[in-house]
Order: structure tokens, then C-alpha cells, then sequence
């Protein structure tokens, strides 16, 4: 019994990452900065809060020389899957956005036996077809031209490097606390992007700031931090297999606070993908 309460209480857990996690979606459609500027923006804000919040809890920056180039791979990593997924989001809507970035549960569990040598399971190349059909129908003409299909394919390379961070960094989550972590990372991000805010225009920063402040705080500090504590409880793929209720969150959000209605193709898109997700969370679980 206790060892249900417990299973429960994680997953509960995991679904209020998702919930703040998933406010990117109408945070990145509604922000009016250049990409690259909204994300160092982000990262800095981000990294500014968890550094008090670690030097409060006392917890030590510290990290193994050994590790060292794994924790920046991971921030580049991460960089990469914020940029492409808000390049995306600009480039159709919410729903779309969001639906092409959870591709990365299947993306995941046929990376996770090569990176982590875990075994191979047959059934996730039925579950691979189920979200390509799924793909198909968020974007039935794949023309460059199209931009519905430029935001699915960068949507689908910022699944994959979403995908290849968390299988990285979830060789790290016993060693170090996840804020620590998070904050590595955010340092990386802050560091490569620093540039776009002299090159790009940031002045806008002054009317945005309190909606790229909520996205570096409830979306990063908190979201991606109890994301990262999940890898603790649940192997990657389960923990982003569990987590694709987050287009769901996204969806509605968007729903609510930008009118954004999802076209009937990409409700039907969606279920494929998420069945997908559901089958294998059901599987994962037994």
C-alpha cells in the first residue's frame, strides 16, 4: 500500500512538472523577442533564481572533473532544444509546436538502449510508426514551402535533442542535485546565447520582461528542475512517456489565454502520438 501511495505521489509530482512546463507553448507564441534573446534571457533569469535558491539550501556547486564535459554537452544540448522548439512555436501554433516536441518519448526509447545499453524492446517500432502517422496528419504536405511542415521538422530536431540531454544528464541525477544540474546548464545556455543580445534586437526586454520572467521561474526553475528530480524515480523513457500529458496542459493553455483552437488533422495527429505515449506508460508501469 505505502508503495502505491509512493508511486502515486511521484507521478503527481511528475504531472505538476509537466503542468509548469508546459506553459512554453503560449510563452513562446506570445513573447515578441527574437528567439535567441528570449532564450538568454530566459536562461539568465533562470539561472540567477536557482543559484539563490542552491546557495539557500546549501547545496554544493561542485562537480567532478570527470563529469565536467558531460554537464556542458547537456547545456548545449538543452540550448539547442529551447531554440528550435520556440523557432517552431513561432512558425505555427501551440498545438503543432508542441505535438512535433513529443515525438521525443519514442525518440527516446530507441535511444536510450544505445546510449544506455539497455535492452531493445520490439514494440517501440510499432509505437515509431504510430507517431510518424501521427506526424503525417499535424502536416499532410510536406512542402519546404509549407511552414507547418518547416515548424514539425524543426519540432522534431528539438525533440531529439530534448531526447539526447535527458539520457545524458540522467547519468548524472545520483550524483548531483537536480538544481545544480539545471543551474550547469543554464550557465552554458546563458553563456553561447550572450551574443544575440548585442547582435538581435533586446530591447523590447523592457515590456516583456514579466512574461520572461514566469517563462525563466514557474517554466525553468521550477518545471524543468522537478522534471530533472523525476529521472530519479523512473527510467527516461517512462519519466518522458508519463510526462506526455504536457501537450494536453499545452494545448488548453493556449485554448485559454491565446484562442489558439486546434485544427481537427492535428486533434487526430495528436491522439495518434499520444496513444502512443498512453501505451507505453501503461507498459512501462507493468
Amino acid at each position: 500500500m505505502l508503495k502505491n501511495n509512493q508511486h502515486l505521489r511521484n507521478v503527481l509530482e511528475l504531472n505538476l512538472a509537466m503542468l509548469l512546463i508546459s506553459t512554453s507553448g503560449a510563452l513562446g507564441r506570445y513573447i515578441d523577442m527574437p528567439v535567441p534573446v528570449t532564450i538568454c534571457f530566459r536562461a539568465i533569469l533562470a539561472g540567477g533564481l536557482l543559484f539563490l535558491f542552491c546557495k539557500w539550501k546549501k547545496i554544493s556547486f561542485k562537480v567532478a572533473s570527470k563529469d565536467r564535459v558531460t554537464v556542458l554537452i547537456g547545456g548545449i544540448l538543452m540550448g539547442l532544444h529551447w531554440v528550435s522548439y520556440f523557432y517552431a512555436l513561432k512558425l505555427s501554433n501551440v498545438a503543432i509546436g508542441m505535438l512535433s516536441l513529443f515525438t521525443y518519448p519514442v525518440i527516446t526509447s530507441f535511444l536510450e538502449p544505445l546510449i544506455l545499453k539497455s535492452k531493445f524492446q520490439k514494440m517501440h517500432l510499432v509505437l515509431g510508426a504510430l507517431v510518424l502517422l501521427g506526424i503525417y496528419f499535424l502536416v499532410p504536405d510536406f512542402s519546404l514551402s509549407n511552414t507547418y511542415a518547416k515548424a514539425v521538422g524543426v519540432g522534431v530536431f528539438s525533440a531529439f535533442c530534448f531526447a539526447l540531454r535527458n539520457l545524458i544528464m540522467k547519468t548524472k541525477v545520483t550524483d548531483y542535485h537536480g538544481s545544480v544540474l539545471m543551474w550547469y546548464q543554464l550557465l552554458v545556455i546563458a553563456i553561447i546565447l550572450s551574443p544575440s543580445l548585442f547582435i538581435m534586437d533586446s530591447s523590447a526586454i523592457s515590456t516583456q520582461w514579466p512574461w520572461v520572467f514566469v517563462l525563466a521561474l514557474v517554466t525553468t526553475a521550477i518545471g524543468h528542475t522537478l522534471f530533472l528530480f523525476s529521472f530519479k524515480r523512473f527510467s527516461a523513457t517512462t519519466a518522458s512517456i508519463i510526462g506526455s500529458v504536457q501537450p494536453v496542459y499545452g494545448i488548453v493553455i493556449g485554448m485559454i489565454f491565446l484562442s489558439e483552437y486546434p485544427a481537427w488533422t492535428t486533434i487526430i495527429g495528436g491522439l495518434l502520438i499520444l496513444t502512443s505515449v498512453v501505451i507505453e506508460s501503461v507498459r512501462s508501469y507493468k
